[in-house]
C-alpha cells in the first residue's frame, strides 16, 4: 500500500544514478503504439478485466474517443466467478473501481502494483471486507490480478504520465466475463446472475458509448452515468455527509472527492 507521503516516489526523485523502474519512460513499443492510435502521451486510461478469458484491456483516450490500446494476459487470479466477500476468501473482486495516484505503488515486492480500491461503495454498502487487492507483476495472486513484470510496467508508467497531466483517477471494471447475451444465458443459473446484470450495465454502457460511465451507487445497486454533470445532486449531499453508505455514492479513488 502507498501512503500519502510516499507520492513523491511515483511523480519524482532526483540524484539518482539509474531510474527507478517507476519512473522509467513509456517504452519505445508503447509510444509507437500511442502514435498509431492518434493517442498523446499522458491521456486518460481505461483497465477492463475479465476473470474466464484471463484477459486485461488497457484503453486510452483519443480525440475519437477510448480506442483499444492492448489486451494483456493475466498470468493468475484466484477464486472463482464471482465478487469478493470477505478478508481472507482468497477472492479476486469483481465490479466498478477507480484508481488515484495515492494508489499506485512503486514499493510493491511485485514489480509495481496498483491498488483497486476495494472495498469500495458498493461493497460497503453490503458489508464486505477486505484490503490489498492489486493489479501486480510477479504472476502470482493470492486475491489479486497478476501479469507480467513488463506488462504492469507499462500499464503504471501510463497511469503515471496521466496523473501528471492532471487527471485524477482511472476505471478499473472488473467482470466475471465477456458480458456478452450468450455468456449471460450460459450463466443464467449461477447463484451471482443477478449481480452480474448490475454489472452488465455498466458494461453496455461502455460498449454503446465507447466511454466508461460515471459509476454510483444507490439502494445497493450500481448507477451509471454518462458524465459527471449528469450525476444528481443527491450524491455529491451524501458524499460529504458522513460514513452512512446506505446513502447514493459515487465511486472514487482514494482521496478523490466529487466535483
Amino acid at each position: 500500500m502507498v501512503s500519502g507521503g510516499s507520492l513523491g516516489l511515483v511523480f519524482g526523485l532526483g540524484g539518482c544514478k539509474s531510474t527507478p523502474k517507476h519512473l522509467l519512460p513509456v517504452s519505445e513499443d508503447a509510444q509507437e503504439r500511442l502514435a498509431d492510435n492518434g493517442v498523446m502521451a499522458g491521456s486518460p486510461l481505461y483497465v477492463r478485466v475479465f476473470k474466464k478469458e484471463e484477459e486485461m484491456e488497457l484503453w486510452l483516450h483519443s480525440p475519437y474517443g477510448y480506442v483499444p490500446f492492448k489486451t494483456y494476459k493475466i498470468c493468475s487470479w484466484s477464486g472463482g466467478l464471482g465478487p469478493k466477500l470477505k478478508t481472507g476468501d482468497k477472492q479476486a473482486p469483481e465490479g466498478f473501481y477507480m484508481v488515484s495516484a495515492s494508489q499506485m505503488n512503486p514499493n510493491s515486492k511485485y514489480h509495481l502494483s496498483f491498488n483497486l480500491g476495494y472495498p469500495n461503495a458498493y461493497d460497503r454498502a453490503h458489508r464486505r471486507t477486505g484490503a490489498h487487492l492489486m493489479v501486480h507483476g510477479g504472476c502470482r495472486s493470492a486475491g489479486c490480478y497478476a501479469i507480467t513484470d513488463e506488462q504492469v510496467q507499462e500499464i503504471f508508467s501510463l497511469a503515471r504520465d496521466s496523473f501528471k497531466q492532471g487527471e485524477r483517477q482511472f476505471p478499473v471494471h472488473a467482470f466475471p466475463f465477456r458480458m456478452t447475451k450468450e455468456n449471460m444465458k450460459a450463466h443464467k443459473a449461477h447463484k451471482w446472475y443477478d449481480f452480474w446484470v448490475n454489472l452488465k450495465q455498466g458494461y453496455d454502457h461502455f460498449e454503446r458509448h465507447r466511454r466508461p460511465p460515471v459509476v454510483g451507487v444507490k439502494n445497493k445497486r450500481y448507477v451509471f452515468f454518462n458524465s459527471e454533470s449528469a450525476v444528481p445532486e443527491q450524491f455529491r449531499i451524501s458524499a460529504a455527509s458522513g460514513r452512512d453508505h446506505n446513502q447514493p455514492r459515487l465511486v472514487s479513488g482514494w482521496g478523490v472527492k466529487a466535483r
